[in-house]
């Protein structure tokens, strides 16, 4: 896995070797960060990577501009990789990690706001639901903030009912979906 863009272009990140992680393809990330590029300029923004596994989107934003990265993971031996990346790209003074659930984060009481938060969460884990409600409802989003979802064809069904809204977009067994804050 490696940055596609930015300064940090090319650079390698390394995979946590766990079956709690299913990391975004270069293909699903290009896609994702081509539909951003034409939307939002990442010159100093707020990102925040929920369900972070090995960095990688949050690193990609950051490579491209992004001001601050928030990790959300929850898995010891997955933030420890997760360190080693922001450590080899050099953005140990942008980033935090939050060594918690994706839930226990949503409800946060003082929390920041973000102009884009990416969600990859595992495909079958339902907590999502729960997580982008409370997102959504708890002001995590500044205004024309953007929340990008990755999910599984095989759980459309259901996110579309969790979410109340229908994917924008296919990629391979991959659905983007997403929520603007107007």
């Amino acid at each position: 896995m490696r940055i596609i863009s930015g300064y940090n272009r090319g650079r390698i990140l390394k995979t946590p070797s766990t079956k709690f992680t299913r990391p975004t393809t270069d293909k699903a990330k290009g896609v994702i960060f081509n539909y951003l590029n034409n939307l939002i300029d990442f010159d100093e923004i707020s990102v925040c990577d929920i369900y972070a596994g090995s960095g990688a989107l949050g690193l990609e934003a950051l490579s491209r501009g992004a001001a601050t990265v928030h990790f959300v993971e929850k898995n010891f031996p997955v933030i420890t990789v997760l360190k080693e990346n922001i450590k080899t790209v050099g953005e140990e003074e942008c980033t935090r990690i939050f060594k918690m659930d994706a839930l226990k984060f949503s409800k946060i009481a003082e929390h920041d706001s973000y102009d884009l938060i990416i969600a990859d969460p595992p495909f079958f884990m339902d907590d999502i639901h729960k997580v982008a409600e409370n997102l959504l409802e708890r002001n995590y989003l500044k205004n024309e903030g953007r929340f990008l979802i990755e999910r599984s064809v095989q759980t459309e069904k259901e996110d579309r009912v969790g979410f109340g809204i229908d994917p924008f977009k296919k990629i391979g067994d991959s659905l983007l979906y997403e929520f603007v804050k107007t």
